[in-house]
């Protein structure tokens, strides 16, 4: 028993000493590893201002310049429509045709009236011009004159009354046709053929307007007072750019031609508007995309690369370098960015030199080799 109690005390006490001798020359390996740190190669860059034209992202909804609801604006049955839904028309293109014989029967009559009321009146102006001699002689009484003027004048009143129904029966009857009041695409039919329509039956279809086309979208207040501070006004027209749900970029930039003249109160922001050409039609009325709104002037501003800055959980940073080219962490507020930059608002200056290339092998505070 003793004997086993000396070998058990030995074993213990050799793994002690061996744990001992392990820890010192791990200790001394780190230390030789720490003194054979390759000091990290990093490229520099100098902080400078530059006159950037900034820019604004925010979401859009295209929204047709002309959105016109066809209604009939005479009462008939609908006897024909003239296009197939989603189809585009062109201004003065007839859509539907209203039942016209009504109104064509009703137009003849008045053509007829103002025939016969022209004939009567042409026969009243000879008897009054041969009035007119005959009461120069005394021949007849100045009062039967008188009562062929007086007729003569209500023939050429009538006349004028007969004219003006012409014209609105006319007005009427063309109605019956009904026609495209603008360039667009036309949308499903509400009403269809065979029923009886008329002012008060609501919309019978919809055109939208497609080229040119707007685009809306909301900027915040904060950036709205930034871009008109840069710009000295509000009213400037600013390029726009549009893209896709997809990133795609539109092929023609727009216009910004129109701005709210209030703040949204439940939003914060200001609503903004752009024109945009549409000749293949590729943006539609509803549709949501992402704009891009630039500054008309230029912004002196400082800027450092993409590649320069670093992100942790407290925000952004560099590395500044002091006068003996050791790195120095510090966080930095940006703007937006300006191409392949960042635009600073706070934390740095012109003047400052900064890691750039290399700055993710850098340990704070710690020497770095510098290559150009």
């Amino acid at each position: 028993m003793k004997k086993y109690f000396i070998v058990s005390l030995i074993i213990v006490i050799s793994l002690i000493v061996a744990r001992f001798l392990y820890s010192g020359i791990k200790g001394t390996l780190i230390s030789k590893s720490k003194n054979k740190t390759v000091v990290p190669n990093v490229s520099i860059y100098t902080v400078k201002n530059e006159n950037v034209v900034r820019s604004f992202e925010a979401s859009g909804r295209v929204v047709s310049k002309y959105q016109v609801s066809i209604i009939a604006r005479v009462a008939g049955y609908l006897q024909k429509s003239y296009f197939d839904e989603g189809s585009y028309v062109k201004a003065g293109d007839t859509l539907f045709l209203i039942e016209p014989d009504e109104y064509k029967n009703s137009a003849d009559i008045a053509g007829a009236d103002i025939k016969n009321i022209k004939a009567q009146l042409e026969y009243a102006n000879k008897q009054l011009e041969r009035a007119k001699e005959l009461v120069k002689n005394d021949f007849i009484a100045k009062a039967k004159y008188d009562e062929l003027l007086a007729n003569r004048d209500a023939l050429q009143a009538r006349l004028k009354a007969a004219d003006s129904t012409y014209v609105d029966r006319k007005r009427n009857l063309s109605y019956t046709h009904i026609k495209a009041p603008v360039d667009g695409r036309i949308g499903t039919i509400d009403v269809t053929v065979g029923n009886y329509v008329s002012p008060s039956s609501g919309s019978l279809t919809t055109i939208n307007s497609t080229n040119p086309i707007y685009v809306t979208f909301p900027l915040s207040a904060d950036n709205y007072h930034k871009i008109t501070s840069l710009d000295k006004k509000s009213d400037v027209k600013r390029k726009v750019e549009l893209y896709f749900n997809n990133g795609e970029k539109y092929k023609f930039d727009g216009v910004q031609d129109f701005s709210d003249n209030e703040v949204n109160e439940s939003t914060g922001t200001v609503t903004l508007r752009a024109t945009f050409q549409n000749p293949e039609n590729r943006l539609l009325h509803g549709q949501l995309v992402k704009v891009k709104i630039y500054a008309a002037s230029g912004d002196n501003v400082p800027v450092v690369p993409i590649t320069a800055v670093q992100e942790n959980q407290e925000g952004k940073y560099v590395y500044v370098l002091d006068n003996d080219n050791i790195p120095h962490l510090t966080y930095i507020k940006v703007d937006s960015k300006a191409g392949y930059n960042w635009i600073v608002k706070s934390g740095l200056k012109s003047g400052d030199i900064i890691v750039n290339n290399g700055a993710i092998k850098v340990i704070p505070n710690k020497p770095v080799n510098i290559i150009k």
